[in-house]
């Protein structure tokens, strides 16, 4: 007896608000069991569990980013399940930070020294409150009460600008630590670095599927060659940064105003996005159209 995926993607079990009860409460349950397990009269417990509510959150903002790109390069079921299940896994995403937006709150107002001694650092402080910003707006307007009061351009604006902000934000993070800038990384710190890495090189991926599908005379071998030869590299980039990472960005932030800028611009100089980069470079070269 075959399965019919499609019927089984369906299931009002796995759609919708059903599949945000679905995995809000046991993921709220888990995190609730975690904290009375720590030490939460200490500034250090109540670290681990932001380190432990982020890592909940993360592979939902990943999929959301990777949602629309799988539909256009892989057409199918499960991607338009995923798809048509987008806004209800990023509530499930707003629902992971609002748990460590709480113990942030609790670190910062009750152990307060701790906070500014080890774990306040502003760039990280204005990454990480430019997200808050972003969150409550992107879920408030995910619905037509609030849908109502912004243009379809401006909607559009406000949710594109904040997806790729929040990806922005927990990847360049792991980056960080794949390149050992916050100690040795855990391995699932190496499993969200490369799904946060895969979930926007899709996007890229199905950008490029456009501009191809687009094309009416053909890309010069040229073109294809030297595009997919910059590809690799952006590949290989994305492998190596512990090796890349000093000497870069050492060059990057050598004239002293982008020195200045990397105090407070949120992400600057963007190295963890250097092999992104890349390869948007290489996909758009392959994808060229002849002149």
């Amino acid at each position: 007896m075959s399965i019919d995926l499609k019927v089984v993607m369906k299931n009002k079990a796995i759609n919708q608000w059903r599949l945000f009860w679905l995995i809000s409460i046991p993921m709220s349950i888990v995190i609730v069991i975690a904290m009375i397990g720590a030490d939460m009269s200490t500034g250090a417990g109540v670290s681990t569990m932001i380190g432990f509510s982020v890592r909940w959150a993360v592979p939902f903002i990943f999929l959301v980013v990777a949602a629309s790109s799988l539909q256009t390069l892989f057409p199918g079921p499960f991607p338009m399940w995923l798809l048509r299940n987008r806004k209800y896994i990023g509530i499930c995403f707003a629902v992971a930070m609002a748990w460590q937006g709480l113990f942030i709150f609790i670190m910062s107002y009750f152990f307060r020294e701790y906070y500014f001694a080890d774990v306040y650092f502003f760039r990280d402080e204005l990454e990480g409150s430019i997200g808050y910003i972003f969150l409550p707006a992107m879920v408030l307007t995910s619905f037509e009460f609030g849908r109502k009061h912004l243009s379809s351009k401006q909607w559009k604006l406000l949710h594109k600008s904040g997806i790729y902000f929040l990806w922005a934000y927990p990847f360049s993070t792991y980056w960080w630590s794949f390149s050992y800038y916050y100690g040795n990384p855990e391995p699932l710190d190496y499993v969200y670095y490369s799904f946060g890495f895969l979930a926007f090189a899709l996007r890229i991926a199905a950008w490029g599927k456009r501009r191809q599908q687009a094309i009416q005379s053909g890309t010069p071998v040229v073109f294809k060659v030297l595009g997919s030869a910059i590809i690799a590299f952006g590949l290989f980039v994305f492998a190596s940064g512990r090796y890349w990472r000093e000497p870069v960005t050492a060059f990057l932030t050598t004239p002293k105003w982008s020195a200045d800028l990397e105090l407070w611009l949120p992400f600057w100089p963007y190295e963890p996005f250097l092999s992104l980069f890349i390869i948007g470079l290489g996909t758009m070269l392959v994808t060229k159209n002849r002149a």
